[in-house]
Parts: C-alpha cells; structure tokens; sequence
C-alpha cells in the first residue's frame, strides 16, 4: 500500500500547530507498520539548513496555474525512515514564516496542481493521496477535474482529514476560477461556493472519497450547525464518507524517562516528578514549595482555548491554595492580563508568554493538573502531552477532549482526569475545586487517578491501525 501524505508543515522542519506534530509523527508510524508513506510539503525559508543541505533534487518541471507558469522543483529527503518530499519555488515558500500572505489562494493552489504533476517525476505512484486540511483540499478537486481521465491518475484515491473545520481557504471565485481552470459547474452552492466566495476545503470535502477528522466525538459535532462552521449540512450529507480517528503523540519524542529538558527523569514516580516541580518553581520566581498543587496552562492565548472562563475566574483562581503557570502567546488582551496579574501576584502566577518547547515540556514534568477548558477542540494534543507527563487533565467535554479524558469517578475508580460539560465559568470553578479535593484530602483516589493514567496510551500505534483499516476499506 502506497500512501502520500500532503500537508502544509511537519515537524521537525516547519511548524505553526498541531498539524505539524500529526504529520511528523503519524507516517512515521504507519511506516513501522508496514505502509508504504511518503510526505510532501512546501520548502519554506524557514526549514533549517541542516536539513536543507541534505536534500537531494528528484525531479523539475514547470507548473500551469491559470495563464502563469512557474517552476516547481521536488526535493527529497529521509527522516526517520520515511521520505519526505518539499516543493521548492522561490516566489511562493522563499518567505519568512508559513502562512498570513496576501496571496495565500495562489500559493497553495500552485502547491496543490504542482503535487499531482510531480508524481509522473518520482519512482512513486500513490494508492491514496491523504490531504490535510485546506491547503491541500483543492487535490481531490483538480484531480477530478483535470486528471482522472488519464490512466496514471484513474485509479488513485483521496482521503481528506480535517485538523479544523473553522479555517477553510475561502478566496474570491474569479480568482480561484482564474488559478485552477475550472468551469463554472464547480462554483454553485453544491460545489466549492461558500459566503459568496469559493473554498478550498468545501471542495475536498465534496470531491474526496473519504474524510476524516481527528477525533470520534468531533466528527459529530461538526455535522450540528454550533460546530459545523457553516458546512453542516454538507457533512451531514456526506456522513457515510466520513468517520473519527483521534489523534496521538510521539511516545519517543515525549518521554518523561529520557526528556533531556528534565532535571530528574521519571515514568511514575511522583517523587522524582516533584523534583521537576521544585526545580520549575526556582526557575520561575514561585514559592518552592512541593506540596502546593500547580496548575499549567501551555496553549495559544485565545478564546477557543477557554481564555474568557480563565480571565473572568482569575480572582477566584489566586485565591486558591495553588500555583499557576501559563505558557503561550496569543491575543493581546489576554497575554496583558496574564502579565499584569503576574505581576501583582508573583507568589501565584507565572505568566510566560512566549513559545519555548524545552520549557513547555518542564512544565508538563512539573505539573500536577493541566488545564484545557476549550470551546472547541478537534482532538488537542496538549491534553495527551499531559497524561503522558502524568500531570492530571481538567478538560471540557468537547471533541477529542472528551474523547481521551475520562471523567474520575470516585464510586468506580475508573477516570484519567476531571471534565465539565457545559462551557461556563462557574462549572469549570467547581471542577477545578473538586480536583483539589482528591488531591489535598484523599490520597488513595489520588492515586488510583495515577495508577489509571499509567495505563492508559495515546501513543500512535492503535490509530495508525485505524487509518490503515480506512485505507484497505477505500481500496477494495
């Protein structure tokens, strides 16, 4: 089985979100277990040269994009196992970070018709292109369009995850009608039309032969219209097409026993995790104190995040027996008052807002509960990042969240973590009280929670199971 994976950024050249952990991760995976995948991505200025030195040219040919023509080269290289190939054109990925250009309809059309005619270059000829998310949702398109009638494309299928439903590549038709060649039967409201506009993930979600997203619970939200972002109705209509597979982590890369950032390495003893605490809270300015409960938020500072539940309880929070450290950048709003409160409570809050992986993963090691009390959350990796830190979820129940945390339940003794259902301050408030409970005054439920969390694993070998399953399905 052959299989093409067509994203936007992986690690550990290029990343902007989790997008990038599934993509460096998941093929990986399915190589192991005996796939044969490939990658493609955009060569973007930003990859480090240490890998750009040793990538060797495969193939070069020039690009039709509406009345333009534009060079593409492929470059290859091996990582881990697997090949990974980058489009290379100057004019489009010779920019400093991925994404937020105004040309962003003719950079990722050029990148999605420059896939499909590399692949007569390269010694690979796919079962399955695996498109992810809108910047290579217009391939199912074009290749219906364009290229089904010949016989090197006739037989390939396509499969499109969506990471997140609320970006969709909306562009102006004449614009997308001028780069990509299509008559205007794919422009109606059945087709790529969206507010007025055409998208490029209304496309793949029409033309793909399988779609799929990143967990089982949010592939049934986005058919409602709270959840659906306006494309409800056409997920409901392609439902049979469609399914979950939540996502996982890189057991090797997030590794508490062998994670170099990590002052004192550990699998389950708390002990040695709360050395890490310890150390956190000298190199933070915190109380050093090992038995007042830290709580961590490591996420983007917006909105969808549960920020406005985190800001309206920031009184109620400080007055807890507890530590709090949050890592992120975000919306300005947000990231003022975490400074200003961190400020004015430096016994409390630790408000780091920037983006630093090493001190990210100490905090996780430090941490006693992780806190993603979303609006709205495809899968998360955060969350999983958690458990694997052994550092206890509070979560709203949403999507993958509600797919990977179960609830505590002192009457069973079952549950990895704590969750609320409704999004609403006050319910997150209890739920945040209750966990202090278990943690302050009944260490036998502290540490069954413990004792359930080792077992559990989110590692990526029972979903790369899932999606090979997908792709047998698709192709008998």
């Amino acid at each position: 089985m052959k299989i093409l994976f067509v994203a936007s950024e992986a690690v550990p050249f290029v990343k902007s979100g989790g997008l990038a952990d599934v993509i460096g991760s998941l093929p990986k995976e399915l190589k192991h277990q005996g796939v044969d995948v490939r990658v493609i991505l955009p060569k973007y200025e930003d990859i480090p040269h240490t890998y750009k030195e040793n990538m060797k040219t495969a193939a070069s040919f020039d690009v039709h994009l509406g009345w333009r023509k534009h060079y593409m080269g492929i470059q290859m290289l091996q990582h881990e196992g697997v090949t990974f190939y980058f489009a290379d054109n100057e004019f489009y990925f010779k920019r400093k970070g991925l994404y937020g250009y105004g040309d962003e309809a003719e950079r990722f059309a050029f990148f999605c018709r420059g896939v499909i005619e590399a692949l007569p270059y390269l010694d690979f000829q796919p079962d399955i292109i695996h498109c992810h998310d809108w910047q290579s949702a217009m391939i199912p398109v074009l290749l219906k369009a364009h290229y089904s009638h010949l016989s090197f494309f006739a037989s390939i299928k396509t499969v499109l995850t969506i990471h997140n439903l609320k970006y969709q590549g909306v562009f102006g038709r004449p614009l997308l009608q001028d780069l990509l060649g299509l008559s205007d039967d794919y422009f109606s409201g059945t087709a790529l039309e969206l507010h007025g506009g055409a998208s490029f993930l209304k496309g793949g979600l029409q033309f793909a032969d399988r779609i799929t997203t990143v967990s089982q619970t949010y592939a049934e939200e986005i058919k409602t219209p709270y959840y659906g972002e306006n494309l409800d109705s056409l997920l409901r209509y392609r439902s049979e097409s469609l399914s979950g597979i939540v996502n996982g982590i890189d057991y090797e890369s997030y590794d508490p026993m062998n994670d170099p950032h990590l002052v004192a390495p550990y699998r389950d003893s708390l002990s040695k995790k709360q050395l890490n605490k310890l150390a956190l809270q000298e190199r933070l300015g915190l109380p050093i104190d090992g038995a007042v409960p830290m709580f961590v938020l490591v996420t983007r500072l917006v909105e969808q995040k549960g920020l406005d539940l985190i800001a309206y309880l920031l009184p109620e929070l400080l007055s807890l027996n507890a530590q709090w450290v949050v890592l992120g950048t975000g919306e300005y709003g947000y990231e003022q008052l975490l400074r200003d409160t961190a400020y004015t409570h430096p016994d409390k809050l630790s408000a780091q807002i920037t983006f630093d992986d090493g001190l990210a993963r100490q905090i996780y090691a430090a941490s006693d509960f992780f806190l993603m009390p979303s609006q709205f959350e495809p899968c998360g990796i955060g969350q999983l990042i958690a458990l694997r830190y052994r550092s206890i979820p509070i979560v709203r129940e949403t999507g993958g969240l509600k797919d990977t945390v179960q609830s505590y339940n002192e009457d069973t003794g079952q549950g990895t973590g704590f969750s609320f259902s409704n999004y609403n301050a006050h319910d997150l408030l209890y739920t945040i009280r209750r966990a202090l409970h278990f943690y302050s005054d009944d260490p036998d439920a502290w540490k069954k929670i413990h004792q359930n969390v080792k077992k559990s694993d989110f590692s990526w070998k029972k979903s790369a199971q899932q999606y090979i399953a997908l792709y047998k399905n698709e192709l008998n």
